[in-house]
């Protein structure tokens, strides 16, 4: 008798996808993988002690991405919102819902168009998302008083690096660099 389940595992789309799966024409090297791993290692720490205390309210980090540029562009559009987050509709919808249940964000039509959903932290949200930045950004503040002289310059280029070069124009205008620091994005294929 045939097993059912075993054909189901053969035409599942991860399965299809493994078989795609071919081994790296070049050798891994095992300099970059340690570089891999330490990134995976910061990350955790970096969104650690945030996911803590979003936690207390129900949430994970698609809240805190979108109260973090929300925030920092109020009356974003929903859809601008999507550009930024790369999500679908329906991700983005059961946050939002949750978020403004909850009272952190307000939606408000656009001053033209009142079909357009704009998007704003209430007095609750603003207080949640400044506590959150402080504790990103003394670990960053630290992380670079560590690593010394010019890495925050070394740390822009490297971070705008790791961002697909179609996208870096983009991802440079989103993030509001302060007056003095604005880096020069990195052409395509650098």
């Amino acid at each position: 008798m045939a097993d059912i389940n075993s054909e189901k595992r053969r035409s599942s789309p991860a399965t299809l996808a493994d078989e795609k799966l071919e081994s790296p024409t070049t050798p891994v090297d095992p300099a970059l993988v340690s570089f891999m791993e330490l990134f995976y290692f910061a990350y955790r720490n970096f969104t650690g002690d945030p996911d803590a205390i979003l936690e207390r309210y129900g949430f994970g980090r698609a809240h805190h991405r979108v109260l973090h540029f929300v925030h920092r562009n109020p009356g974003l559009k929903v859809a601008e919102l999507l550009e930024i987050l790369k999500i679908t509709k329906q991700s983005l919808a059961r946050v939002l819902k949750e978020l403004r249940e909850k009272g952190f964000i307000a939606q408000r039509p656009g001053p033209e168009d009142l079909r357009e959903r704009r998007l704003f932290l209430t007095q609750r949200g603003v207080r949640l998302t400044d506590k959150l930045t402080e504790l990103q950004v003394r670990r960053i503040a630290t992380a670079l008083d560590e690593a010394g002289s010019g890495a925050d310059e070394v740390t822009r280029r490297f971070l705008l690096a790791m961002i697909e070069p179609h996208e870096r124009d983009q991802v440079a205008e989103l993030v509001k660099w302060p007056e003095h620091g604005a880096p020069p994005v990195a052409p395509a294929g650098s």
